[in-house]
């Protein structure tokens, strides 16, 4: 089976100014290399090279990197959200004319990790649910909440007091942070209902009374969400390579 993989490059990168003045966040360097080439060849260890990357924010640059540097190595297709950002749903159904074949992997642009998604495969592929979601144990103001067949059963939000119940059934709910990376079944773009911006957290909510979306707990594996110029410093003491 052939795996593709979407990254999320299109955002604006607001909380990374004074970069994002000037140049899309997907390519801030971590010891040399632009996150984005970092993620595309993270996504090539594991055999997937056939990638399409969404772009807004200075998305010229972002296609120049990609052909001076023959995309990596990989097969890169663009999805075009100049006119307009769509947000994490919204992107993923644009460019559901690329990923509607066999499962597929999705990673934002901004985290660096080497959860060993060979591990996240094998488990999606076995328990063949509409989707894995990659969290740690690790505190954050925003979890995702799992019951104790590790099926998404809800959300917090804890900085405004915020709380949503998809599976009602559940007693014992354990919080975990989403780390940004998914396998999805291609199945989904059948259920979703929503168009144009919305976020795919919002379908993961309203879709999980439903249908199982699991987690995939990497609690020890390397993880950053490069998010702030702040968090460059402690990417490049990690990533090195």
């Amino acid at each position: 089976m052939t795996m593709k993989a979407m990254i999320f490059a299109a955002g604006l990168g607001t909380r990374f100014k004074p970069w994002t003045d000037q140049h899309p966040k997907a390519l801030v360097p971590i010891n040399g290399k632009p996150l984005l080439q970092r993620n595309v060849e993270y996504l090539k260890r594991y055999g997937i090279t056939q990638l399409i990357v969404n772009v807004h924010h200075f998305a010229g640059q972002v296609l120049e990197a990609i052909e001076e540097n023959k995309g990596w190595g990989s097969q890169i297709m663009i999805s075009d959200e100049t006119t307009g950002l769509l947000e994490t749903g919204g992107a993923l159904v644009k460019a559901s004319w690329y990923l509607d074949s066999n499962p597929f992997a999705v990673i934002n642009a901004d985290i660096l990790t080497d959860l060993s998604l060979d591990l996240m495969i094998r488990q999606h592929l076995q328990l063949k649910p509409l989707a894995t979601l990659a969290v740690t144990s690790r505190p954050s103001s925003r979890c995702f909440l799992f019951n104790e067949q590790n099926q998404l059963c809800g959300w917090k939000n804890k900085s405004k007091g915020e709380e949503r119940i998809s599976r009602k059934d559940q007693e014992t709910l354990v919080e975990k942070s989403f780390s940004g990376v998914h396998l999805i079944d291609p199945r989904i773009f059948d259920l979703i209902l929503q168009r144009g911006k919305f976020s795919i957290v919002e379908t993961y909510l309203e879709l999980s009374a439903a249908e199982p979306i699991h987690s995939f707990d990497h609690s020890g594996s390397l993880f950053i969400d490069v998010g702030k110029p702040e968090a460059i410093a402690e990417a490049e003491g990690l990533f090195k390579y």
